[in-house]
């Protein structure tokens, strides 16, 4: 710890002693190595120590709390506080000896009283709160007793104070007059009874008026206190009010969608060869069989028209290539399905190694979200500590890897000779990632500084993939693929997440690029957002929204997608994407269609004019397709997969143990296994382990950083083993590309350059 800022300005505190309720005053909090302690207002009340840049700032902005009832308090040296509650520590500084006692005596005080009101609390957990409007009277009328017979008590205390003095002038008076001496001696030891009893009665007259003071003030702030559960109850009933008239809407809907869905595959085709609408379907505003699509930032609104053909026949064949299951193998029997990418090499059909299909059943265990969560909002996910019970069983290095889960369309893409047909191919493999998210919920463990994970499938799918954790702050993490079947993709994906209260974003930020070796086509592509939704109440689900664009750099062809939001009343089918694939010139070639849960389509564009005007006044342009060929379908979950985590086919393989890897992977980290083993306890104090040993080395490399700037010298800082920085010469931004080197010392067995971080 840097002594910088010892000569600062005073921070002396505007405040009742230490022992009052509330605590306010200036000190100075450590920030970082380049600003050193910079002065904050602090405010100590009910238990929580809170700060704010300014006092102005504490009517809206509250920069940090620290919960007193789970604090450690330690005093470094003279003037230093260091306050530390789970993964925050804040390192304080008065400006002399005395205000800094002044503050621990505060700071002990309220952590005591911190402690007994939790333990009341969790004695009185069970008791309910008056709500009803008879008990509230009570309350009322039991505040108002207490006053009045606090006010006969007032009065009697200045009786008392009255009649003291005056008892004490008569024997003064008496003790003046002439007496024999034994008479003397007694009048003068009442009087000094009396006097004692004035002392007495003045400090029983203190005590009652502090009495009085606090009833009085405990009065208002459990006025306060009543006042806010009943908003928060009222703000709940109209919650769940909301929340149940959109459940009435939906009955209501789907009361209605089995007629259309059932009579939507018999409908019957016209000579033109589309489809004519049901009978209860003639009175709508709108054409059920055109499909319209919502206008992308850059491009206009569209409709698609598929062009003149025995409409049955279509039909026959996209349920043929439905109901393959989604397998690979599969795709390769459509006969109409880009020629030119199905010359499939015989090495494809190689016997593959036999892999676990299953993992042990998670355990039921309950925990309350809300009593974590609640101090958590605004904050970055990844700095909130918490149990395993919100994770599953894999890191966030192996999510990553699950991008892979569809391969074969990269290796389908490689041979296609159209590199239109290439792109469609990309945006179908772009899309696939997300199919798994649909029912995965839990959180993955965030990965520790330094962990990678390898994925060597080279035997069975012909390609190597390696991710490692490049930064830890704000987490980072690089990944690299290279495939025999002629393409090389790799990422360095930085996630930003924020918790809202009722849904929790995750954004992540940096650019995916993928090469194919036998053309040079470079594709760039970024990820949308992910919306996790009734983070408090009800069942947890998962939306993506947003738009890709994916353009290959090489003969500037675009794609622009679109993920649209879900929405209760929309009569779009749920977790839509719609597509439009176009030339360097804009001129559009093929129209993608489908669901980011289930599959994707791509119909060739044959004809295209300009249409009437939409309901927001913008142009759409009408085009005319071939019918839509299947690119892409999800695999069928395995068996039984609602109690192994909702995992697919390969991430039941993830965390398979492996002979070989590197010391830091993900394998080998021994809280994910503890809790894959259903041994959460376990997993709970290894997880808090391995954290506190990371923050333990970071500390020891801010402690060399300081050194190194106080002696003058560059400080490297940490630098990963497999991966470099280096300046993307198409998007123009500096991010981590692979340098080499571990699969050559996976070969060799040597792992001494590899640091010990499990």
């Amino acid at each position: 710890m840097s002594d910088q800022g010892k000569g600062s300005a005073s921070s002396s505190a505007a405040a009742p002693a230490p022992g009052s309720d509330t605590y306010k005053g200036w000190l100075f909090k450590w920030t970082n190595y380049l600003k050193g302690y910079q002065r904050r207002w602090f405010v100590l009340s009910n238990g929580l120590l809170s700060y704010y840049r300014t006092q102005a700032e504490m009517a809206h902005t509250c920069r940090g709390t620290i919960n007193l009832a789970t604090a450690h308090i330690d005093t470094e040296d003279a003037c230093n506080i260091v306050l530390s509650s789970g993964g925050r520590t804040y390192h304080l500084k008065a400006s002399t000896e005395v205000e800094r006692q002044r503050w621990v005596t505060a700071l002990e005080l309220a952590k005591a009283k911190a402690i007994r009101m939790m333990n009341d609390q969790s004695d009185d957990s069970g008791d309910e709160e008056p709500t009803s409007q008879s008990d509230r009277s009570e309350i009322q009328g039991t505040l108002k007793i207490l006053v009045s017979k606090l006010d006969d008590l007032s009065t009697c205390n200045d009786l008392i104070a009255k009649h003291g003095a005056a008892l004490q002038r008569s024997l003064s008076e008496l003790e003046g007059l002439k007496v024999p001496v034994e008479g003397g001696e007694k009048i003068k030891a009442v009087n000094e009874r009396a006097t004692l009893f004035r002392i007495t009665s003045n400090a029983m007259i203190n005590a009652c008026r502090d009495f009085l003071d606090l009833a009085e003030t405990h009065s208002r702030r459990w006025q306060r206190a009543l006042q806010y559960e009943r908003e928060q109850r009222t703000h709940l009933e109209e919650t769940i009010e909301q929340l149940a008239k959109q459940h009435n809407s939906l009955e209501r809907a789907w009361r209605e969608a089995p007629t259309l869905v059932s009579s939507a595959p018999s409908a019957p085709t016209t000579n033109k060869g589309e489809r004519t609408r049901p009978l209860k379907e003639e009175a709508s505003d709108e054409d059920e069989d055109t499909e319209y699509f919502d206008a992308m930032e850059d491009s206009p609104a569209f409709i698609t028209v598929t062009a003149t053909e025995n409409t049955q026949h279509r039909r026959s064949q996209s349920n043929l290539s439905g109901a393959s299951g989604g397998h690979p193998n599969d795709w390769n029997q459509d006969d109409h399905m880009f020629a030119s990418c199905n010359n499939v090499s015989g090495k494809e059909l190689q016997t593959r190694r036999q892999r676990r299909t299953h993992v042990p059943d998670k355990p039921n265990y309950s925990l309350n979200l809300w009593s974590i969560m609640k101090n958590c909002i605004g904050k970055e996910l990844s700095k909130i500590p918490m149990p395993v019970n919100f994770n599953e069983p894999l890191s966030m290095l192996q999510r990553l890897t699950e991008d892979l889960e569809y391969h074969e369309l990269l290796d389908k893409a490689a041979r296609c000779d159209s590199s239109l047909e290439q792109m469609c191919l990309v945006a179908a493999f772009s899309v696939s990632s997300y199919s798994t998210t649909v029912h995965r919920t839990a959180k993955p463990f965030n990965p520790l500084l330094g962990e990678t994970y390898e994925l060597d499938r080279l035997e069975e799918f012909g390609y190597r993939s390696l991710c490692e954790q490049v930064s830890h702050h704000p987490p980072a993490a690089a990944h690299h693929v290279i495939s025999q079947r002629g393409w090389t993709l790799w990422q360095e994906i930085t996630i930003a997440s924020k918790f809202r209260g009722k849904y929790l974003s995750i954004m992540p930020l940096g650019a995916i690029h993928l090469q194919f070796h036998s053309s040079g086509n470079h594709y760039v592509w970024r990820k949308v957002t992910s919306t996790v939704h009734n983070i408090i109440v009800g069942k947890l689900w998962i939306d993506q929204s947003g738009d890709i664009e994916i353009v290959n750099h090489r003969t500037k062809e675009t794609c622009q997608l679109k993920f649209s939001p879900y929405s209760y009343f929309s009569r779009d089918v749920p977790r839509k994407v719609t597509g439009v694939v176009a030339d360097s010139g804009g001129q559009a070639h093929y129209i993608l269609s489908g669901t980011w849960d289930d599959k994707m389509e791509s119909s060739k564009i044959i004809q295209s004019s300009r249409g009437g005007t939409g309901t927001e006044g913008k142009q759409k342009t009408v085009y005319q397709t071939l019918s839509p060929k299947l690119l892409w379908k999800k695999y069928p979950l395995p068996e039984n997969a609602e109690n192994m985590y909702y995992f697919s086919a390969l991430a039941l393989t993830l965390n398979e143990m492996e002979e070989g890897v590197g010391l830091t992977d993900s394998r080998l980290r021994p809280d994910q296994r503890l809790m894959e083993d259903g041994r959460w306890d376990e997993a709970n104090s290894e997880k808090q382990r391995l954290e506190e040993k990371q923050r333990a080395v970071r500390r020891r490399r801010e402690a060399e950083a300081s050194d190194a700037l106080d002696e003058g010298r560059e400080y490297e800082g940490y630098q990963p083993l497999w991966f470099h920085q280096r300046r993307d010469s198409l998007t123009g931004e500096t991010n981590f590309v692979y340098k080499g080197g571990y699969w050559e010392a996976k070969d060799r067995q040597d792992w001494s350059i590899c640091p010990d971080i499990f």
